[in-house]
């Protein structure tokens, strides 16, 4: 008759153990219980409105390009290197300041596009850019 007990307890629990599941509910129930309050919690102030209106003209670009040969157009209009830098200053006194792009063409040598770079700090341009062609595949 020992031999039949044992032979009972064989069988499979079909039974899902509920204790680990009441647990992890337990732990998650205390942490949103602390947590809640917690982001819940703000000083309440009645903050003044305001309206301000967005500048409704935006900033013209300013084209520079330098060609192969290092001449130096503002635009469409040659420039001569020694007059560029006034012609900037005239441009950045605008309101609002125009952005400046630079474009040099690929076989200028470095020096001319840092002389353009150069004469637009000194002119007070503050928004000055590259641009560039993609690679094609």
């Amino acid at each position: 008759m020992a031999f039949e007990a044992l032979e009972d307890s064989d069988e499979v629990m079909s039974e899902i153990n509920m204790t680990p599941l009441v647990d992890v509910m337990l732990v998650l129930l205390i942490i949103f219980i602390i947590t809640v309050p917690v982001i819940q919690h703000a000083v309440k102030v009645e903050l003044p409105r305001a309206s301000s209106s967005r500048d409704q003209t935006p900033p013209e670009n300013l084209q520079l390009a330098v060609d192969a040969q290092g001449q130096f157009f503002l635009g469409k209009q040659a420039v001569a290197a020694d007059a560029l830098e006034q012609r900037l200053r005239e441009q950045a006194a605008r309101e609002p300041q125009p952005q400046l792009y630079i474009r040099g063409d690929k076989q200028v040598p470095y020096e001319r596009v840092a002389q353009a770079m150069t004469a637009a700090q000194r002119a007070g341009l503050s928004r000055i850019g590259f641009v560039t062609e993609g690679q094609r595949p």
